[in-house]
């Protein structure tokens, strides 16, 4: 699968902004959808991630503690996307945002840096104060 990350810009403190993967090639139901980011200067971290739409762990969803009650991850697998929802953003979320994408990797690891099967180019966030 090949994923294009946008919806990135420019807002200000508080604001709100909506990130878009498109997924092309096979479907992503069976693929555990999320997001990154990498601040200047900085590692990558993980954002967000919801599980593939079927099985066990199906659904599941894991924030970072630096965006929870914030941010909102969803997926509309007919459409191939998944979202990020950013809301009451601070500068500290100034990054660039990938999304990615894995058939195997359990969301519940995205946190530990695995290795994941597909990486879309990034998007900027800025948020001004």
């Amino acid at each position: 699968v090949q994923l294009q990350a946008s919806g990135g810009g420019l807002v200000q403190v508080g604001g709100s902004l909506r990130l878009s993967c498109a997924a092309s090639g096979r479907s992503i139901s069976d693929y555990a959808m999320g997001w990154f980011r990498q601040a200047p200067g900085k590692e990558r971290e993980f954002v967000a991630v919801i599980n593939w739409s079927s099985g066990a762990t199906a659904g599941r969803i894991y924030y970072a503690d630096s965006v929870k009650d914030r941010f909102t991850i969803s997926r509309d697998n007919g459409k191939k996307r998944a979202y990020l929802q950013m809301s009451s953003l601070k500068p500290e979320d100034t990054a660039m945002y990938f999304c990615a994408a894995d058939p195997i990797v359990d969301g519940v690891t995205w946190n530990r840096g695995p290795d994941l099967d597909a990486w879309g180019q990034g998007t900027l966030v800025t948020v001004s104060s």
